[in-house]
């Protein structure tokens, strides 16, 4: 078996230093029945209604691989009028029509997707600059309001981050290391340009997405916008002393290609992952950037001059998994980011990005002087930013005018990040507390299904990095007393009876439950407030809380804290 080899230029590493980038291999074969069903209520005032859809075509890389079979369309009550064209990336589109429609449109795709992800040692010695780049690649240099690829501000931190630089893959790492580094991710950002994440740092999938390409852009690396779908069925990562399990939400999702002139378009998810994607995407849609990439789902209509008819919509997602074999193993490396990046092994000339220093833990304070302490400030503390109240289902908008008498809704990238939490596991979530405080609340963000029981929080003391001894515990919930919504919503559990005053240092909260409730706890994709490791859960069958998430839950923590 060849040795893995890692031409390294190296740099002296930072004592008492961390990074979360991660060799995997090992692979995800899967065969998926799929299927997504649209409903669109029609409004009265239209004159006609348009829908487009892009087909998903089989797709090869060297590191991820989608067969498309058995793909069928189809439509109630039938289209008066059908259109399939070609556009000028690529994308087969089905473009469909309604005159004057009053009644309920049905839509439904259904395809089979056997997806492979592979993950082995890659080769590249792309050098940078790259020069004689093809012509159908240089589009994917361009410069977009939602790409400004020449903005002097994106140009010059391009040039810094990779500057010296002599390998692609060395400039494309350096870039997306900054790019994971910097930003947090929102669900519902302000605006969904690249220039909007580097000014703020926050964003979701078409943020991180223009980001990294407006930077990859400005030193020359084409990079190409995907989008898809994500299918929210886990898989778990065997990291040695634990296992992580990885999901997304199902939905709505945007990635990057990026050209390397040796080994063709190879996949990134600039939120955590380098030279691949998880074979839980299915590939539909490219372009310059997500202006672009609107054909997929786009909804048009005419109208009566004057009036307003936006019409009501859902969209639903079924994937069945016939066939899963996940075999995916992980190597900590001693440099990179200090939030998670996961890459195959590659053989190429790089500069290690160092380390940053870890952060001094809190400084405890003893039992007997928290208890003198006068507590007397309000404060608040945790996860705090999702989107409240939202109906997943219908997600979609807002109308605005195309041209002339046209009016569309194009699809957005709102998904349900969310764990069904009382059923056969247990979670717990960490936060880093640097003053002392007098807990009285502590609240979730959760969505009640049905179902009936309690539920209740204990907050615990972390030991070696895991929850530990139980501080306090919540007055029971009952399931009754929580409100129907149509999204998720924060839901206090009162901890006053025992008024816990706690010493700067790193606590827990895990969710307890009783009976046969349904609820769900919504969570952040990455980690925009704790620590890497600070989400954990235990099946009924565990003794420890050996198993991690990447995800972050939304929390938050109330009470008082000394003036």
């Amino acid at each position: 078996m060849k040795k893995t080899i890692l031409i390294i230029l190296g740099l002296l590493l930072v004592a008492n230093a961390y990074a979360e980038n991660y060799l995997l291999n090992g692979g995800q074969e899967s065969r998926i029945d799929y299927k997504m069903i649209q409903t669109v209520e029609p409004k009265p005032e239209m004159h006609t209604l348009y829908l487009s859809y892009v087909i998903p075509e089989t797709y090869n890389s060297p590191t991820y691989n989608q067969t498309i079979s058995n793909i069928n369309f189809e439509y109630f009550p039938r289209p008066d009028g059908k259109e399939e064209f070609v556009d000028q990336r690529g994308n087969k589109v089905i473009k469909l029509s309604w005159e004057k429609p009053r009644s309920t449109i049905k839509t439904v795709i259904s395809l089979t997707a056997h997806n492979k992800t592979l993950l082995r040692q890659l080769e590249t010695k792309a050098p940078f600059p790259l020069t004689n780049l093809p012509a159908d690649v240089k589009p994917y240099l361009t410069t977009t309001k939602q790409v400004p690829a020449s903005d002097p501000a994106i140009a010059a931190k391009a040039r810094e981050l990779t500057a010296g630089a002599n390998t692609e893959f060395d400039a494309v790492q350096r870039i997306l290391t900054y790019v994971i580094d910097h930003m947090n991710y929102v669900l519902t950002p302000e605006d969904y340009g690249a220039m909007y994440s580097f000014k703020t740092g926050k964003g979701n999938c078409q943020n991180y997405s223009h980001l990294s390409s407006a930077l990859m852009r400005a030193v020359g690396i084409p990079s190409r916008i995907v989008n898809g779908i994500t299918l929210k069925r886990p898989y778990t990562v065997d990291m040695g002393d634990r296992k992580l399990t990885l999901k997304m939400a199902e939905g709505r999702h945007s990635w990057i290609e990026v050209y390397f002139p040796d080994l063709g378009w190879v996949p990134f998810d600039p939120q955590q992952t380098q030279l691949f994607v998880s074979n839980r995407f299915i590939r539909v849609e490219i372009g310059v950037d997500n202006e672009e990439t609107a054909q997929d789902g786009l909804i048009r209509w005419t109208q009566v001059k004057g009036a307003l008819a936006t019409p009501h919509f859902e969209e639903t997602i079924e994937a069945a998994f016939v066939a899963d074999n996940v075999n995916l193993a992980a190597n900590k490396q001693d440099y990179g980011p200090r939030k998670f990046l996961f890459t195959p092994a590659v053989q190429a000339t790089f500069r290690e990005t160092p380390m940053v220093k870890k952060p001094e833990p809190p400084k405890e304070i003893p039992e007997q002087q928290l208890k003198q302490l006068a507590y007397s400030k309000p404060f608040m503390f945790g996860n705090l930013e999702f989107p409240k109240n939202i109906d997943f289902l219908a997600t979609r908008g807002p109308a605005q005018k195309a041209d002339g008498e046209n009016f569309e809704m194009r699809k957005n990238f709102m998904v349900e990040t969310a764990e069904y939490v009382t059923e056969q596991s247990q979670y717990a979530q960490l936060f880093v507390l640097e003053s002392p405080l007098e807990v009285r609340k502590v609240g979730l963000v959760l969505h009640k299904f049905g179902g009936s029981g309690f539920l209740w929080l204990e907050l615990l003391k972390d030991e070696d990095g895991l929850p530990g001894k139980t501080i306090a515990t919540s007055q029971m919930l009952s399931l009754d007393d929580i409100k129907v919504r149509p999204g998720y919503d924060w839901v206090d559990f009162d901890l006053s009876r025992d008024k816990p005053k706690i010493s700067p240092g790193r606590y827990w909260i895990a969710l307890g439950f009783s009976g046969r409730p349904i609820v769900n706890w919504f969570y952040s994709y990455g980690k925009p407030v704790g620590p890497i490791e600070g989400t954990r859960y235990k099946t009924i069958l565990d003794t420890e809380w050996s198993n991690y998430l990447n995800y972050e839950f939304n929390y938050r923590v109330l009470g008082y804290q000394p003036q």
